[in-house]
């Protein structure tokens, strides 16, 4: 196994990694919307999620592998009612790949975001 860390996407804030590579796919920790110093972005469902996939970019790219390479990813939303704007986002930084996903709401998630999304993607 190998740890993935870049200064490129916010620190862990707690005992774990931003991602692990293990044999030949990428598991990344849960990104929430903080900028890379570790400052929260305020701001609607679309902005929150604008900024999780810029950070999901820099980890994945540490990682050697880049967003066109995820297979599966999970999405967890503070409020439901969040999910299509949340899903517009989704779709624009992904464009026309499509890996699997679930989403679910979550009763709270860290520092009151409005989503976190975690991946799972193939390294080359």
């Amino acid at each position: 196994m190998k740890s993935v860390s870049t200064t490129n996407a916010p620190a862990a804030i707690g005992p774990y990694a931003q991602g692990i590579v293990v044999n030949g796919l990428f598991f990344s920790s849960g990104q929430i919307p903080l900028t890379a110093s570790g400052d929260l972005v305020e701001g609607d469902i679309v902005t929150q999620t604008n900024q999780v996939f810029e950070n999901l970019r820099a980890v994945l790219a540490e990682a050697g592998s880049s967003l066109e390479k995820v297979v599966k990813t999970t999405v967890f939303l503070k409020d439901m009612n969040d999910f299509a704007a949340m899903n517009e986002a989704y779709a624009q930084n992904f464009g026309n790949h499509k890996p699997a996903r679930s989403a679910v709401e979550v009763a709270r998630l860290p520092k009151d975001v409005k989503v976190e999304i975690e991946v799972i993607a193939i390294v080359e």
